[in-house]
């Protein structure tokens, strides 16, 4: 076997190797590796998420894992001066790169909170609509995590999930959808292909 063909066998068997690794460790992506969310999003673009969360003027909103604030940024951008979002994440340095490139940006709705999601620090009942990008499988309990996103949306309010396929941290639709409706959250629809797309789950309004 040739030298090239050997390390580029080695190098495929440490890339699935420290993909199974993640898997089994799910932990956010550290703010040193931000290049990784800072890069187009094929599949699970911000149209599309614009489109599953339907974000209206005067709602408060909940982000969970925003990263560098590739979908925070145009979403605040729909709930007006009256609304806010509010990013939510484990790492000071992701918040505090959001807020500054909200700054940047003359973009004033953006608040943030910094703990984690297993273990929400709003009240019951608090938003109207919560969502998460590539973020749901790096929590080391989903069930957790979707029980405390159900507890603090209002009534009639909707949670939106995104996820792509070859992420190590990669949640299928039909593991969201049982944590979900064990949740007590309803399935509404899915945007995308099963490869890449966002699910949007609602809570019932009675």
């Amino acid at each position: 076997m040739s030298r090239g063909r050997s390390i580029a066998l080695a190098a495929g068997a440490g890339t699935i190797g420290a993909a199974l690794w993640w898997r089994k460790n799910p932990s956010p992506c550290p703010y040193w590796q931000r290049f990784w969310i800072e890069a187009p999003h094929p599949g699970i673009t911000r149209k599309r998420l614009i489109e599953a969360l339907d974000p209206r003027p005067g709602e408060r909103l909940l982000e969970i894992g925003p990263g560098t604030g590739y979908y925070s940024l145009p979403v605040s951008n729909y709930l007006g001066s009256d609304g806010g979002l509010e990013v939510f994440d484990i790492q000071p340095e992701m918040l505090e790169h959001v807020l500054r490139k909200a700054g940047e940006q003359g973009i004033t709705n953006i608040t943030t909170a910094q703990g984690d999601a297993q273990a929400l620090v709003h009240a019951d009942q608090s938003v109207d609509g919560a969502f998460l990008v590539t973020v749901l499988g790096e929590i080391p309990d989903k069930q957790i995590a979707i029980n405390e996103i159900a507890r603090v949306l209002r009534p009639g309010g909707r949670l939106v999930v995104g996820e792509l396929f070859g992420d190590p941290h990669y949640v299928s639709l039909g593991e969201m959808r049982r944590c979900a409706e064990q949740a007590g959250l309803v399935f509404e629809r899915r945007v995308g292909n099963p490869l890449a797309f966002f699910a949007r789950f609602a809570k019932p309004a009675a």
